[in-house]
């Protein structure tokens, strides 16, 4: 195996995300995962527990939830995630107002562009704003 380029210092590896996630993993289910090679494992032979787990670890907001985890089709892409919950992509990219990147465009020949959530929530607004005064109205 070849020597890494750089190691992240421990104070980092304890704040990280993904260390949270392991985390709540071994607490949930009673296991001893200690890095992202064993979360992997797991992982794929553990699917809807997995995917659980990162539904609440990353705090979905939800009008109603999940009646189960996934319902497998023929092949990976008929499967279907979640069903029966229903939840506003928008109310969850919104719902936060730092300076962490909400989002990342890349495209061929030219620069990559990064939105950070506050960013990302004062053009949401503006549009919005622009909306109301040209006559459009919220409605179902």
């Amino acid at each position: 195996m070849e020597t890494p380029i750089w190691k992240p210092s421990a104070e980092r590896i304890k704040k990280a995300n993904m260390t949270r996630f392991i985390d709540l993993v071994n607490q949930r289910y009673g296991l001893k995962i200690d890095d992202y090679t064993e979360l992997h494992e797991w992982s794929i032979n553990n699917l809807s527990d997995f995917w659980a787990a990162m539904w609440d670890f990353g705090e979905i907001k939800a009008s109603k939830s999940y009646n189960t985890i996934m319902v497998t089709g023929k092949h990976m892409i008929d499967t279907k995630w979640f069903p029966g919950a229903r939840l506003n992509f928008a109310e969850n990219m919104l719902r936060y107002r730092d300076n962490e990147t909400a989002l990342i465009f890349k495209s061929e020949g030219q620069d990559t562009i990064k939105m950070t959530y506050a960013e990302l929530y004062d053009e949401v607004a503006r549009l919005a704003n622009s909306l109301r005064e040209s006559g459009v109205k919220a409605g179902a």
